[in-house]
């Protein structure tokens, strides 16, 4: 299995980025998706997920309300739509595929900086 983020930056407060996550070596269309997120000297945690259809999402209290999470099976990849953007927000950021409490595959991370 191979996930591939992309889409990370610099981006001050306030504003958007949109993450994406390429997947190949697995059934995507049937596969539950996530991101996670590491802030320096902090644990991973969760993010969000998405279910095989799109039609279930879940997301951290942190983010609820700013993030949106989606995906494009056709595609194969799933996306992060953060807007609103916190200095709190910068982490290396991880999709993963699997259940929530235990993803079967890592992306390699994306940095997210977010400046005041």
């Amino acid at each position: 299995v191979q996930l591939q983020a992309s889409g990370g930056g610099l981006v001050q407060a306030g504003g958007s980025l949109r993450l994406s996550c390429a997947a190949s070596g697995l059934t995507f269309s049937t596969s539950r998706m996530g991101w996670f997120r590491q802030a320096p000297k902090k644990e991973r945690e969760f993010v969000a997920t998405i279910n095989w259809s799109g039609g279930n999402t879940a997301y951290a209290d942190s983010v609820k309300g700013r993030f949106t999470i989606s995906r494009e099976n056709g595609k194969n990849t799933v996306y992060l739509q953060m807007n609103s953007l916190k200095p709190e927000d910068t982490a290396v950021y991880y999709c993963a595929a699997g259940a929530t409490a235990a993803p079967v595959a890592w992306g390699q991370g994306t940095q997210v900086t977010v400046s005041s």
